[in-house]
This record gives structure tokens, sequence and C-alpha cells, in this order.
């Protein structure tokens, strides 16, 4: 029984090396490979060595060792405008909106034209600012009289400090109601009774509370007449458990995956973690800061924020090393140059982009088919 294993195991291996004798001769990489290449891990540095084996064409082997593989945290996010950058427009008086120049989600730079309002508001205080300057001209010119009088001795000095009490007065007035009208950001000597709403700021529309012909009480309407977001800045808030909350930190690397774009990833750092628990759902927020530049990240999009939780010494592998069948994952051992052997191993979670934990199967030292794995496949056949 013995010698009949013996004679198996070596017609294997004559049928192997036969295969790469003649069967690869296509294969153009990893022949006679002495350099040693590495492939990177998941904190960037550099863990294994490729090496081809003794005479083999088309394959590629390394060590294996264990090394520290970061052990993630996923924390369900959403992203959220930064309230210091949305402005909630509100109408500073009350009037009939003749027009309303923007829809939600349009793009808008400081000063655009939001609205148009007819203001009975506006309209007195234009009326009372035209009002005080007449007032003023005629108080000014009745100082002007009383002064030449006092100095030709026809008026007392009580009559002359009542004329400059009331031009002062007159005076007063004029630059209070021009005040009055300057709060709507109008020129007093232009204004009217139409009052146009600007943007006091550059950003996206996020909302509108109001269209044409509505009435508005101005600012003790309990809904904007529209909502601006500056979005080139946006937040990551994620839901903590309180149970993973000193595991995290602020400062700590982040990065965020979204729905809307499988694949792409967002980097930042923690930079606040709220100071109180929420009583229904136990959890604390995480802010992360995110550039927003090109404006792919939308407030109400869903993600996942994956922090570094530990990391822990474990085995992780070129995805390209391991073979599955069915259920089942296996790699090639290279037992000696040109002899390789099938071992089935149990697979964890992605360590990086490129390779995978290896949690069974494997020890540090061994050397595993890192390239060329599908030749030995199909020079051994399924066992």
């Amino acid at each position: 029984m013995n010698a009949k294993l013996s004679q198996t195991a070596a017609l294997i291996t004559l049928c192997v090396a036969a295969s790469f004798q003649f069967g690869c001769s296509a294969t153009k990489t990893n022949r006679g490979i002495a350099q040693t290449q590495s492939t990177p891990n998941g904190t960037g540095e550099s863990s294994v060595a490729y090496q081809a084996g003794s005479g083999v064409r088309g394959v590629a082997t390394m060590t294996v060792k264990a090394e520290p593989i970061p052990d993630y945290l996923n924390v369900p996010a959403q992203i959220e405008a930064d309230p210091t950058l949305v402005v909630h427009v509100f109408t500073p008086a009350g009037g009939r909106i003749t027009e309303m120049k923007v829809r939600p989600w349009d793009h808008v730079v400081k000063g655009k034209t939001l609205a148009m309002l007819y203001s009975n508001d506006l309209a007195r205080v234009v009326a009372d600012y035209h009002k005080s300057l007449v007032d003023n001209r005629v108080k000014q010119e009745a100082l002007a009289r009383a002064q030449n009088l006092f100095a030709h001795r026809a008026i007392a000095q009580k009559d002359l400090e009542q004329a400059q009490g009331d031009a002062a007065m007159a005076e007063a007035e004029v630059k209070a109601t021009r005040a009055q009208i300057q709060v709507f950001g109008i020129n007093p000597d232009n204004a009217g009774d139409q009052l146009r709403i600007v943007a006091a700021r550059s950003g996206v529309i996020l909302n509108v509370g109001a269209s044409q012909g509505e009435f508005s009480n101005g600012l003790s309407t309990p809904q904007p007449l529209c909502t601006i977001a500056d979005l080139d800045t946006v937040w990551a808030v994620g839901e903590l458990l309180e149970s993973d909350l000193y595991r995290v930190h602020v400062g700590d690397p982040v990065e965020l995956s979204l729905v809307s774009y499988p694949g792409k990833a967002w980097r930042g750092r923690v930079s606040v973690i709220s100071s109180s628990v929420d009583p229904v759902t136990r959890t604390l927020q995480v802010r992360v800061v995110l550039r927003n530049p090109d404006g792919k990240l939308h407030p109400g999009m869903y993600g996942t924020l994956r922090l570094v939780r530990a990391k822990r010494m474990a085995i992780a592998v070129p995805n390209a090393a391991v073979l599955r069948e069915g259920n089942s994952a296996f790699v090639f051992v290279e037992q000696s140059p040109g002899h390789f052997i099938r071992r089935v191993v149990s697979l964890g979670d992605q360590a990086g982009g490129m390779e995978i934990e290896v949690t069974s199967g494997l020890n540090p030292g061994d050397r595993i088919v890192v390239a060329g794995a599908d030749l030995l496949r199909s020079a051994v056949g399924s066992p």
C-alpha cells in the first residue's frame, strides 16, 4: 500500500513537471525569478517575498508569515450638511411674493436674486424716510435763520437752542429711517415698494418654502422662504454603540463607503465624538468632516464608517493564491522545488484590497503558490 502511494506521488510530480515543460511554453512571467518582490498589506508595509520554484515556468511562490492585521469596526452613518454653512432665508418684511426665481437643488452664488416681494412694510418705511428728509430740510433752514437772527440780537438764546434741538432731532430721524431701509439690503435713495431677496452665501438650494402669489408675514413666518447650504464641506455622522466607545478616539483614521457609490471610499479622521448617549438607541454620534469639491456627497446618503478597532497577528495571502471549489477553498503549498500539494484553508475577512485572511490551514513559514495556481489545478486535477 505504501509503495503504491509512493508511486502515485511520484507520478503526479512527473506529470506536473512535464506539464510545465511542454504545456506552459507560452507563459512569459515569473520564470527563474531570483529578485524579491513584495505585496502590500493593510498597513502599507512589505510582509512577504515572491520567488519562482526551481525550474518551474509560470509559477511564483511566497513564504507566508504572521503579521499585524487590522480588526475593523463598521458604524452605520449618514451624510449631513454642516449646520454652520446652512442659511435659512426669511423675508425681512411682510408682503406678497411676486416672483420666485429658484427651485430645489439650484446652485446659487452670493448676491443672486431668490425672489421678488411687493411689501407694504417697505413702502411705509420708504415714505417715512422721504418725510424725514423734508422735515430735516425745513428744520435746517429754520436753524440757519435762527442763527442769523441771534447774531443780530433779534431773538433770545432759548429760541436759538430750540431751533438747534429741532434740527438735531430731524437729522437723527433721517439716519434712523435710512438705516431701516438699509436693513432690507436696498439703497434708500432708490427704494420703492419692491423688495429683492438675495442669497446671503453661495451654495445649493435644499428646499423652497413659498411660491409666487403667496403672502409672507416676514420674520414671523414659521417656514423659511428657502434654505441654502454650502456643500463643499459635509459631515459623515455615525451611530457608535456605547460598548465600542473605548475603541474609538478623536483623530482615528476613518474610511467611508456609501451605498450610492459601490467600491469607492472617502478617507478622513474622527473629528468629534458626542458627549451624551441616546437613551433610546444607546449610541453616541461620531462626526467625520469631509471635503466635497465634486459634489458627490449629498445630505441624506447612507453609508458605513470603517474604523480600526484593534490589530492582531494573523496570516494574510494574496487573493490570487486562493482557489475555490464549491464551498471549500484551498491553496497550493510547495513541499520541495517543483513539488506542490493542495491544502484546504479556512478564510476570514479581507485584509486590505488585495489580500484575504487565512484563519486555518497555513502556518508561518509555509511556501504557497501566488501565481500559476490554475496551471497546477489543471495538472493535478480535483482530489
